[in-house]
């Protein structure tokens, strides 16, 4: 019975840490865009 808890908890756990790992990817990728389409010619856009 232990076993299949700390299974679980680690299934849990792996199931945070790859939700947490995409939304930072997420969030870097946006920066990078928004980055990139802010350096084009002529004046500088909000």
């Amino acid at each position: 019975m232990l076993i299949y808890m700390l299974a679980a908890a680690m299934t849990i756990a792996m199931l945070i840490a790859t939700a947490f790992g995409l939304h930072q990817e997420a969030a870097r990728v946006r920066l990078d865009e928004r980055n990139d389409r802010s350096r084009g010619f002529g004046p500088r856009q909000r």
